[in-house]
C-alpha cells in the first residue's frame, strides 16, 4: 500500500475523533467527489458512524478499534486512487492542509517517510523514520 494512502488513512482516523471533525469529514468528502461524486452522502455518514464507534471505543479504553478504523480507511483509500491514480495529489493535499493540522500535538505525528536502500558485500543499511538506537558491537 501506498506510504501516504496509509498516512492519510491514520490522520483522517485520528482528525475525526476532534473538535474540529466536520473539516476532516469535509475533506475526506472532497477526496471521494472526485473519484465518486455520488458516493459523498453516504462517505459523510460512514464517517459519522466511524467517530462515535472512535469515541465510543476511546471512552471505554479499547485501542484496538482505533488501528481497525485506520485500516477500513486506508483500505478504501487506496481503492479511490486504484480507480483513479490522479486523486493521489489530492489526498496528499487533505493531509497536508486538513487532516494533519487537525491531530493534537499529544498525538503522534503523521508524516510521509519513503526510504530505500541497498548494501552489497557486508555493508550494513540502517534507517529510521524516528530516532534510532544502535547497541552492540
Amino acid at each position: 500500500m501506498d506510504p501516504l494512502v496509509m498516512a492519510a488513512g491514520t490522520a483522517l482516523v485520528a482528525a475525526i475523533a476532534t473538535d474540529a471533525w466536520q473539516q476532516a469529514r469535509a475533506g475526506a468528502v472532497a477526496v471521494w467527489q472526485r473519484v465518486y461524486p455520488e458516493r459523498a452522502v453516504a462517505i459523510e455518514a460512514e464517517l459519522e458512524h466511524a467517530r462515535a464507534a472512535l469515541l465510543a471505543a476511546r471512552r471505554d479504553g479499547d485501542t484496538r478499534t482505533e488501528g481497525a478504523l485506520a485500516d477500513v480507511w486506508r483500505e478504501r483509500l487506496a481503492q479511490l486512487v486504484a480507480a483513479d491514480p490522479d486523486v493521489l495529489a489530492e489526498i496528499q493535499r487533505v493531509l497536508e492542509q486538513v487532516w494533519t493540522p487537525l491531530i493534537p500535538t499529544g498525538q503522534p505525528a503523521v508524516r510521509h517517510i519513503t526510504m530505500h536502500a541497498t548494501a552489497t558485500g557486508s555493508g550494513r543499511v540502517y534507517q529510521a523514520g524516528g530516532d534510532q538506537q544502535i547497541t552492540g558491537p
